[in-house]
Parts: structure tokens; sequence; C-alpha cells
């Protein structure tokens, strides 16, 4: 059976923040976008969160929350360099590492005969001995399972699935744990009389179908925790891209292009850092919306101008206008194939 780590540190740029400012460690810190109706919070740290702050939420609702919120801005240098360092601990144990953004990856630990429990205490107690940081993981034999399992125990804590646990685990998990359910698919569950996995494992595939389309298939095997997907180690690219998937649907443009300035500020630190010579033949910007459809719009073009990507980001919104879950911005590298992708996609997914 297969032994798959997800590592995810903790409140990542607010952390860094407070190790570099020890005298705010105590108040409620949040890193992002000015305080006008445009800025919005990339994240924050726990004692915000007690007022209800999160990521993604606009900066002066923040503080209408929490008016003692420290806002701080962003400093991408920094993290990238933190990512960095972390990532070559992870490479330490095992050459199977995906990265999903700055601040987590998954590990796929199999060849190593000491326990997950064991390996992932070994790489947190590794991190928090060279960058002062504290990270919680989750181990389980899928990267469904083990990314849940990561947001167990946190912060700075761990949990593990096992094979045998698998069933009686998933029974009574909420459906909103499965990746990709927002919250259009929660109303429709609500609707549904569906709350727990175990409520969606009444319904056969054929009719999930019916119902999500092509998610449908997906939720059949999700809600009995089968996930089948493989931890992916970094390969040559054929296009690079960066996104985040919002804990609250985005509802407008404004905020979603202050989303767009930040996602190209780490489009930008990634291709100096992984792609700095290779030649750029198009760029994307990829949205999906709240009801699971999306699309993606592109241009020819070799310079990652933040312009463009406002543009793309607009022409795309406007095609549905509706709540925004996902926000993507990217790159495809020149001597590629066209991808079998058309520009506009609006099916479920």
């Amino acid at each position: 059976m297969r032994k798959i780590i997800h590592l995810d540190m903790d409140c990542f740029y607010a952390a860094i923040e407070l190790r570099e400012r020890p005298e705010l460690r105590e108040k409620p810190i949040a890193v992002g976008g000015a305080a006008d109706r445009r800025g919005v919070l990339t994240t924050c740290n726990y004692p915000a969160r007690r007022f209800g702050v999160r990521s993604a939420m606009p900066t002066y609702l923040a503080l209408r929350k929490c008016p003692d919120l420290v806002v701080l801005p962003t400093r991408f240098d920094l993290y990238r360099k933190e990512s960095r360092k972390i990532r070559k601990i992870l490479l330490a144990w095992t050459p199977r590492v995906e990265p999903l953004s700055l601040d987590e990856a998954y590990l796929d630990v199999s060849a190593d005969p000491r326990p997950g429990p064991e390996i992932a205490e070994a790489i947190r107690e590794r991190i928090r001995a060279q960058t002062s940081l504290t990270a919680s993981a989750g181990i389980a034999p899928n990267k469904l399972l083990a990314k849940i399992a990561s947001d167990w125990n946190k912060p700075d804590g761990q949990y593990e699935i096992t094979g045998e646990a698998i069933a009686p685990f998933v029974e009574n998990l909420p459906v909103q744990k499965i990746w990709g359910i927002g919250k259009v698919t929660a109303e429709k569950f609500r609707r549904m009389g569906v709350t727990t996995c175990g409520d969606l494992q009444r319904y056969e595939a054929s009719e999930l179908f019916r119902l999500f389309g092509k998610f449908g298939g997906e939720l059949y095997e999700l809600c009995r925790g089968i996930d089948r997907r493989s931890v992916e180690p970094d390969r040559p690219r054929k296009s690079l891209s960066t996104e985040e998937t919002f804990n609250s649907d985005i509802e407008d443009l404004a905020e979603c292009l202050e989303k767009i300035d930040t996602l190209v500020d780490e489009l930008h630190g990634d291709l100096l850092e992984k792609e700095r010579n290779r030649a750029i033949r198009s760029l994307f910007a990829k949205i999906k919306f709240s009801d699971f459809t999306k699309t993606t719009v592109e241009r020819t073009g070799g310079t990652p101008d933040t312009a463009i990507f406002r543009d793309l980001a607009t022409e795309g919104f406007r095609r549905r206008e509706l709540p925004v879950r996902l926000l993507g911005v990217g790159v495809r590298f020149a001597g590629e194939k066209d991808p079998r992708q058309a520009e506009l996609d609006l099916g479920p997914s």
C-alpha cells in the first residue's frame, strides 16, 4: 500500500513575518493588500482567525472584524527563499515530491521502510530546526486522504489515516472535506439530504454522473476514500502557472483583479527561479466559477505583463459573471504543441 504525506506549512507567509518581527508575536496579523476596497488578504495568523479574519478576505472587511489587525505587505522574494529551503529538506527524504504551492507538497515515501508518522515527524522537526517554522502533516494511502489528514491537527501537528481506517473515517466525513466541493455543490447536497460521505455513498455512479457530470464520476470514488492519482515530481514543463482556490468564493471583478496582481508576482518569481531562459509563446488566465464551470483565456505574447493578465481575467470573468472559486495565471513555453483545450471551456469540471 502506498504511503503518502501531505505537508502543509502553518500560516506560511504570516509565520515568516512573525519570525522576522518577534515583537508582533502575540498580535493578530495578516499579510496582503492595502486597506481599500480592492485590497485582499493573502493569509493571517491564528489570533487573527479568532476574529473571523481569513485569507482572500477584503482587507477593509478584515479590519472591520479586527480593528487591531496588523496588515503587512507581501514579500514574495523572502517567501520563495524559505520555500526553497523547505523543498531541499523534503527532497532529502524522497525524490518523489510534488509541490502544490510555496507552502505545501505531497511526498510519496512508500519506498521508505519506516512508518509514515515517524517520517513525517522527522521532516517536521528538521523544518523547525532549520527555519524556525512549523508544519502540519497528513499521512495516508492516497493524496485525497493525506491532504484531509494534514488539516486534522493544525497547527504544528499530524494525523494518519491507515488502510483499515479509511471506511469508518470517510463514513462520517463531511462532504465539504472532499476537494472540489464548494458552496453551490454543498447546497445541492443539502437539498439531497447529503451531509456526509456515507450519505453520498448511497448513490450509484450513474446517478452522480447525471447530477454532476464528469465530477459525479469522481465523487463516486472520492466519497469512498479512493484516489488513484500518483505523486508527480517536477519534470520538464510545457507551461508554468500559479493559482489559488479560495475558501470563500470571490464575488466581484475588483477582488479578482487584486488577486491577479498577487498571482502575477508569484509567477514572475517562479519564472526567474525555475525557467529563466525559456522563451514564452503565450499567456493565459484561468477561472473556475462557483458552479464548477471553468474558462481559460489565452493570448499570444512573450512578456508576462500584469496588465495583460488583468485583461485576460476580465474577459474570463465576464463570460459568466458568477462568483469565482479559483483563479490562475500562467505561461506556455515556445516549442510546445498548442493545447488541445479550446480557449473557452464552460463544461462541468
